[in-house]
């Protein structure tokens, strides 16, 4: 491919995960900034699956990644290019680098690297390879060793990065040792697998973590060894815990399934995830279409961002709030059927839509809102815990009188309420005696939503069913 002159090309992005395990949410939000980034400046958002460590690499791992990023709604652009199918592009190019005299085969046996690292380590220098076979004749070369291609490496001077979030980052070439590209079994190293698949990929921008600005430079190195254009770096700082620690899962470093199960909508993540470490204003609810709007690396702080359940959670309170009743219904209506272990049907899936409005704004997860809507759908007779049975047994009387005050009342709310008013004080007896016994048949427990809410949304029907239920108790 001819040398890219990427001034004059539009923004192309790429994002890159190892399939070695789960989605996990600092890859999630790496996603997520290379997504916004693409679609700030119209240009493109590929995915790279890089799977050369056959080892750890698995399919499983793969799926959880494309379903991964699909269910945070980070669609990318054309074919997904799996690392591995371009090996022989690599070895090539590394052979081409080896005929243009930019590169040499390195004889050195594993027993012979411990010795210069040892050596190094004891004289209190940095353990680099020592450059024995940088100018020697392979024919010098001892029989039955496979050699390894190694980078002539930039030995004077600086290595220097104008990175977009870290600022200027320079690097004496003397600490860059003459990397591996091409191992003795023919397999391409990491750092020089990524520096071609970028330059073929036409990536314009690597917006990565922090963790790989080490890689950076050397991957710099090889660019320049091919006369290649140079894409722009940001090295985005990694999120810590909350204590300021490494991330570890006890803080919340998990695959991005997990939080799927554990409830949170992929909007309210996606927007949680922009503000770890991105800020615009004092703009803490930012929609998508915002989002696209306003993100630039600019605004991505140099300071590790800490991650905090309690803000996520809240955040999650918020889009449950503002979701349509209707796809918050279709969103928790699978939570509920594995804990019922049946399916939902039309009847109680209408019931849940119409239950939405009174419930949303009393859980911050849909496994909260679905423990607290399972009333709702729960087949009769439904379960009662042993406060709503308590409150049942002192108000064993009134419930049939109550069912039968109601049977001809017409069914909404405030109908309802001023019914069982009624029948409270005809029977000398405050609202609340009639009101609790009437929660505990018809929820199974003394706390819900307003009851004469619960009532409406149950439905005629249902609701004399469950209190003759509770009658018959």
């Amino acid at each position: 491919m001819d040398v890219l002159n990427r001034a004059a090309m539009s923004v192309t992005v790429r994002f890159a995960p190892s399939p070695t395990g789960f989605l996990h949410i600092g890859g999630a939000r790496t996603a997520l900034f290379n997504w916004l980034f693409a679609r700030h400046h119209g240009g493109k958002f590929l995915l790279r699956i890089e799977d050369t460590d056959r080892v750890r690499s698995t399919k499983e791992a793969v799926d959880a990644i494309i379903d991964g990023l699909q269910w945070l709604g980070l669609q990318w652009d054309g074919e997904i290019v799996m690392q591995s199918a371009r090996a022989e592009r690599h070895a090539a190019l590394a052979r081409q680098l080896l005929a243009e005299g930019k590169a040499y085969y390195c004889y050195c046996t594993p027993q012979e690297l411990e010795a210069m690292r040892e050596k190094a380590r004891a004289e209190g220098r940095s353990a680099r390879y020592d450059g024995t076979w940088r100018n020697r004749d392979p024919k010098e070369a001892p029989p039955g060793i496979p050699p390894v291609i190694r980078l002539k490496a930039q030995q004077d001077g600086d290595t220097v990065i104008e990175d977009r979030v870290q600022g200027r980052v320079v690097v004496a070439n003397a600490q860059l040792d003459d990397l591996i590209i091409l191992r003795a079994d023919g397999t391409p190293t990491y750092n020089f697998s990524v520096v071609v698949d970028d330059h073929d990929m036409a990536i314009t921008h690597v917006i990565r973590g922090d963790d790989h600005l080490n890689n950076a430079f050397r991957q710099t190195q090889i660019y320049r060894a091919f006369l290649w254009d140079i894409p722009q770096f940001a090295h985005v700082p990694l999120i810590h815990g909350p204590d300021g620690a490494k991330l570890s899962k006890r803080h919340g470093a998990l695959g991005v399934d997990a939080y799927r199960d554990m409830g949170y909508l992929p909007e309210a993540l996606r927007n949680y995830l922009l503000r770890l470490g991105w800020s615009h204003g004092d703009a803490e609810i930012i929609s998508t279409a915002q989002a696209i709007e306003w993100f630039e690396l600019d605004a991505i702080g140099r300071a590790p961002a800490r991650f905090d359940f309690a803000k996520l959670g809240s955040l999650n309170a918020h889009y449950l709030r503002e979701t349509a009743d209707a796809r918050l219904a279709a969103l928790v209506a699978p939570f509920l059927e594995r804990a019922l272990g049946a399916a939902l049907d039309i009847g109680e899936t209408a019931r849940l839509v119409s239950a939405m409005s009174g419930l949303k704004p009393r859980a911050k997860t849909l496994v909260e809102l679905a423990d607290i809507a399972k009333f709702y759908v729960a087949k009769r007779p439904i379960p009662i815990d042993d406060k709503a049975n308590a409150a049942l047994a002192s108000a064993k009387s009134l419930l049939p009188e109550l069912a039968e005050a109601l049977q001809s009342v017409a069914w909404e709310a405030g109908a309802l309420e001023t019914a069982t008013r009624d029948f409270a004080e005809a029977h000398g007896v405050k609202l609340g005696a009639a009101a609790q016994p009437l929660r505990a048949a018809l929820t199974g427990s003394l706390a819900s939503p307003p009851i004469f809410s619960v009532m409406e949304v149950l439905g005629r029907d249902e609701t004399l069913a469950r209190l003759a239920d509770a009658s018959a108790r």
